[in-house]
């Protein structure tokens, strides 16, 4: 693949691309598959959650290939490996971009190929089910420690940046930085990643992103600020948070972009492909993945005794300390939880299949998650007290924190923006912000007007 090749090129190979396919198959039905699998591929911009570690992933993976030809006795490439209209690499599961489409080649597709049976040689399905929530933990956790930081050092008690008074919430900058990141781990250079490694993909834009970012603590700051009366810092509050992340990933992926450019002008052709090659099969091989495996399990040990150790001090004195070891405990359960519902991303509603561009699984994850966080934070305002604060604190920032994500939001709001229907983009904010806000402000604002908690 030439990775100079501009976005909106036509593709050079037959059955290599989905606009392709569009334009040239005729009649009404064919148009629908073609639009089906834009939509489908949109909604999974972001993850396909537990489905990349079962059989029924693997069939997934060339469902569409098989269903359905384009015209000249070739298949046309499965929504799970069309790459991003923002990368020059095959992603599984990447943004479909309504600019255009880079062409997938044969050797891509074999190669592609080849990895799939190469996974399915190594790994058990039972031990490949554990291997990614291990990656997912681990990553998670290390998600929770770097939200925790980036909190503190944009927080009032260091750079005064952010508040919970403010429109400027205290996870803004977290949620900034991870879809920043998103746009360079989950968009550009996914498919690197990716050959190198599908556990690893997972435990970095799953596991960490999802967690470093957090569209519960998001909602619930701002029913705090709607609470108070500040229903127009309220409004704003959301206005912001998502121009502001939906432009971090786009600087994310045109950053990303560039470093692939320049990347391309120092390496040759043939030192790239060979390096592609041996990255590919590189971890894919039983002794490799199981000495990763046990590593990550060792470090994934210190970090739960450790974050056990230091909870056991510090829980009877409160504060942060204690609430972030308890978050670091209950972290990997939530990142699970999300990655399980993922698997509904891109499968619509009932056996037909309607709204398949809706990413049901990240919208359940957000909206449960804040409607959770509310009620834990009335339950901390009719019980104040210390320990109390220090539970709920915790499960709110580890559990919750993780089971909502931004991040991977912004990556299906991105997508759909530049999509030929970008009117879905809207439509999926104002149901994510909508329905949280809402059943948050019956949950929590509701309880405390009544009640007068302080």
């Amino acid at each position: 693949m030439d990775p100079d090749t501009n976005v909106g090129d036509e593709p050079r190979s037959s059955g290599s691309s989905l606009r392709w396919c569009s334009l040239s198959l005729a009649g009404s039905g064919l148009s629908k598959i073609s639009d089906d699998i834009e939509s489908k591929t949109v909604s999974e911009a972001g993850d396909i959650g537990d489905r990349a570690c079962h059989s029924s992933r693997r069939s997934d993976f060339g469902s569409f290939r098989s269903s359905v030809g384009n015209g000249t006795g070739n298949p046309i490439p499965d929504s799970n490996i069309l790459p991003s209209a923002t990368s020059n690499s095959i992603t599984p599961d990447a943004p479909l971009s309504g600019k255009g489409i880079y062409p997938v080649s044969t050797e891509e597709l074999e190669n592609s190929e080849d990895k799939k049976q190469d996974v399915e040689k190594v790994l058990t399905p039972s031990l490949e089910y554990v291997s990614y929530r291990i990656y997912l933990s681990f990553f998670g956790i290390l998600g929770v420690l770097t939200r925790y930081l980036l909190q503190k050092l944009f927080g009032p008690s260091i750079l005064g940046v952010t508040s919970n008074q403010s429109i400027l919430y205290l996870d803004l900058p977290s949620n900034m930085v991870g879809s920043f990141l998103m746009g360079w781990l989950g968009v550009v250079f996914k498919g690197d990643i990716c050959r190198v490694s599908d556990y690893l993909v997972i435990g970095l834009s799953t596991g960490y992103l999802g967690s470093l970012t957090t569209f519960s603590g998001w909602n619930q700051e701002m029913l705090n600020l709607s609470v108070d009366g500040k229903w127009v810092f309220t409004v704003l509050g959301f206005f912001i948070g998502l121009f502001l992340a939906s432009h971090s990933i786009i600087f994310g992926i045109e950053t990303a972009q560039g470093f692939r450019w320049l990347l391309t002008r120092l390496n040759s052709t043939s030192s790239s492909k060979n390096s592609n090659s041996s990255s590919k099969r590189g971890l894919n091989n039983h002794r490799c993945h199981l000495a990763i495996l046990v590593a990550l399990l060792l470090m994934l040990g210190v970090l739960w005794s450790v974050s056990g150790t230091q909870l056991k001090e510090k829980f009877n004195s409160g504060g942060s300390g204690a609430q972030l070891w308890l978050a670091c405990l209950v972290a990997p359960p939530g990142v699970w939880i999300r990655w399980f519902l993922a698997r509904y991303n891109g499968r619509g509603l009932g056996s037909a299949g309607i709204l398949k561009w809706v990413p049901f699984g990240t919208l359940t994850a957000n909206i449960s998650a804040a409607c959770i966080m509310a009620a834990l934070s009335t339950v901390n305002k009719a019980v104040n007290t210390k320990t109390c604060d220090t539970l709920v604190t915790g499960i709110q920032f580890g559990f919750l924190g993780c089971l909502s994500t931004v991040s991977t939001f912004i990556a299906e709001f991105n997508a759909m923006r530049e999509s030929k229907h970008t009117w879905r983009a809207y439509a999926y904010a104002l149901m994510t912000f909508g329905l949280s806000f809402v059943l948050g402000t019956l949950v929590y604002s509701v309880p405390v007007w009544i009640n007068g908690y302080n």
